[in-house]
């Protein structure tokens, strides 16, 4: 077929500096009018081919397209593979894997056995994420204006930015512009933003500073939290925080000791322990997390009295299962069947 002789003459052409046409010909059993039609093909689909006539002439890929593979060892190609694997899981089109095909060929000198990495950039939302990265690619590009609906804590607002770079950092998504809301550079999380929509007005590209995108810098921490955690949890302390975050007490609790960046992430990421936790430190953490308790009491003990799922006897059973879990001093409570040492 057309199209397999199309791929074999591409990989010819990446594996040798120069072949001519009578050997391609010998090589795919065609005529010489064939492969000079295959040839014009493939310059018609962007690949760089240049022909030279005479003595010492023949086909080659033209000089700066061409990677010298002799640089790379097997595993830098190993490295340079996964790369664009792991940009093709989020990306809309064939780009990244035609790349990767490339690459590939002439390569089973440099690329054997099995892929020992596997990075997958794209999320639960994917089918959202990738048209937004597309979006946004194609507005670094071109140089223009992107506008679009943003979703903070503080509220929802329009913004327009310059933007430079889109940046995978922290398991999501996000791009670096300028914003001209707050005259300054932003970093936008990609799962906030809506409705993008690219300018037809191009902007001067200004001196871009990299984003510091330490850890320090984006999350500082501001309040020192001190909670107990019952032992069922460690996984998920050490997990988000490393195995050093906390300290076992005696009765086998965990002490958690660690900087959070603002009260309000602080909160929500508590609850997720339901009563599993007891904060010790801050205190105005803890009254925050006891008046929301009491709200949640009022908001479902109306379905308690109305025979709902609260029952009595619902609540005495949720009492039952939180025996054994964090007491107010910080430990637990025996079970029924334990004994003291």
């Amino acid at each position: 077929m057309k199209t397999d002789r199309l791929i074999g003459i591409l990989s010819v052409l990446l594996q040798e500096e120069k072949i001519t046409a009578p050997r391609l010909a010998e090589k795919f059993e065609v005529s010489r009018r064939t492969i000079q039609r295959d040839i014009e093909d493939l310059c018609r689909a962007g690949i760089p081919i240049s022909t030279e006539q005479g003595a010492g002439g023949g086909i080659r890929i033209m000089e700066g397209y061409r990677m010298d593979r002799t640089l790379l060892t097997s595993k830098d190609m190993k490295m340079i593979l996964a790369g664009l694997r792991s940009l093709d899981s989020v990306s809309g089109s064939h780009y990244y894997g035609q790349l990767m095909e490339k690459l590939k060929a002439g390569s089973s000198d440099y690329v054997s056995g099995r892929d020992s990495i596997l990075i997958d950039l794209s999320s639960w939302y994917k089918e959202s994420l990738t048209p937004k990265i597309e979006v946004i690619e194609t507005a670094i590009e071109q140089r223009r204006l992107l506008s679009f609906r943003y979703y903070a804590p503080k509220g929802d607002e329009d913004r327009e930015i310059e933007p430079y770079y889109l940046i995978f950092k922290w398991s999501s998504w996000y791009v670096w512009g300028w914003c001209g809301k707050r005259e300054d550079f932003r970093l936008f999380k990609l799962n906030r933003m809506e409705e993008l929509k690219i300018s037809a007005a191009q902007y001067e590209v200004r001196m871009v500073p990299m984003p510091d995108l330490s850890t320090e810098k984006i999350f500082p921490g501001r309040i020192r939290v001190e909670a107990v955690f019952a032992p069922e949890l460690r996984w998920r302390l050490v997990e988000e925080f490393g195995p050093h975050c906390y300290s076992e007490l005696p009765d086998g609790t965990l002490l958690f000791c660690s900087d959070y960046t603002d009260e309000e992430s602080l909160t929500d990421w508590l609850l997720t322990f339901r009563d599993g936790v007891r904060v010790l430190e801050p205190e105005r953490i803890r009254q925050r997390l006891f008046q929301i308790a009491k709200n949640m009491t009022e908001i479902y003990g109306d379905d308690s009295r109305d025979g709902g799922t609260g029952t009595k006897g619902g609540k005495q059973n949720a009492k039952t299962k939180r025996e054994g879990r964090i007491t107010k001093s910080g430990g637990r409570k025996l079970r029924k069947n334990e004994s003291a040492d």
